[in-house]
């Protein structure tokens, strides 16, 4: 195995095993021994006590971008992850939420008071509305909670962080190395197909036996500069030799990008993605051929591209699901 191949391979455990997959399953789904996924971790685990600055740690998180993230992401593995989660659920169980919202915030302190170029995706709920009118609202927490958890271990899988929960939506970024755009544009946008995949084949599925109305997400992505900022501090007790208490920036990001993301996800009817002319623009043609020109009321859409000065483009992609 080439010396790209092998730390590819190693990201792309660390990944699944940092979106809280367990080993055994990180296994099956790579077709390799439990052994090595341990052995990955365990080595990695060792990496991050010699790591002294968030810089060195944001250079090596954010390397995942750098690959194609589909060719390794087993999507039918994560139907029966959201089936199962979602059945465990409603069966009575509290809801796994563990999303590492840490490594979040160690990627952001890396561009700290600084601009810094990522692909947004923001994802909400299409029925949410019409649920929280027939059901209780306990149970409507329920399923909201299991779908963010599902959801979001499928965000980190293909190599992207949650910023934040907001309701039944989610927004996320994808970094950006070197300038290039096409891999986490083709990232970010595969990443939305499976999400819509999961919903429809995954979670529904569940929803159907008990009764309950079906559930559709729309997606928004688009990518452009941001702007990393502080709020406040937070307070974070680690157990390293002595217990250590640290406090550390909370750390947030606002742009034009984030507004036009969460913005044209209203426009996308449900199970579809919504993309902006500069992602359309850099992806291949093969996945460019599964979007197309999004006719929008210049009274409701009004964004003008920097680069034209005409109104931004939007292309929406086809609600059927792909194979």
């Amino acid at each position: 195995m080439k010396l790209g191949e092998h730390q590819f391979h190693q990201q792309t455990i660390l990944n699944l095993y940092n979106s809280g997959i367990l080993p055994d399953i990180i296994a099956m789904q790579l077709d390799i021994s439990e052994d090595e996924v341990y052995q990955v971790i365990k080595n990695a685990a060792s990496e991050e006590l010699r790591k002294k600055s968030s810089v060195k740690h944001v250079s090596n998180a954010s390397s995942l971008d750098m690959f194609y993230l589909d060719a390794v992401i087993n999507v039918d593995l994560a139907i029966k992850h959201a089936q199962r989660s979602m059945w465990k659920a409603l069966q009575g169980a509290v809801p796994e939420f563990n999303i590492p919202m840490e490594e979040t915030q160690n990627i952001l302190e890396g561009y700290a008071k600084s601009k810094v170029m990522l692909v947004i995706l923001h994802i909400d709920i299409a029925g949410s509305t019409r649920m929280s009118m027939t059901l209780p609202v306990d149970r409507l927490a329920t399923i909201i909670q299991t779908f963010t958890q599902e959801m979001s271990l499928i965000i980190a899988a293909y190599g992207g962080y949650v910023l934040k929960f907001v309701g039944d939506a989610i927004l996320a970024f994808f970094p950006i190395n070197s300038d290039d755009l096409y891999l986490p544009c083709h990232n970010a946008v595969n990443c939305a197909h499976s999400m819509v995949k999961v919903m429809s084949q995954g979670l529904n599925p569940i929803l159907n036996e008990y009764d309950y109305p079906e559930m559709g997400v729309r997606v928004g992505i688009d990518v452009g500069e941001n702007l990393v900022v502080q709020y406040g501090l937070e307070t974070h007790t680690y157990v390293i030799g002595n217990k250590q208490i640290i406090k550390k920036p909370h750390l947030d990001v606002l742009g034009y990008t984030i507004s036009i993301a969460s913005k044209m996800t209203g426009f996308a009817k449900p199970n579809q993605i919504v993309i902006g002319q500069l992602v359309y623009d850099v992806l291949d043609p093969t996945q460019r051929s599964t979007f197309k020109g999004l006719p929008v009321s210049s009274d409701v859409w009004s964004y003008v591209s920097n680069d034209t000065g005409d109104i931004y483009s939007l292309y929406g992609s086809s609600t059927r699901l792909r194979k």
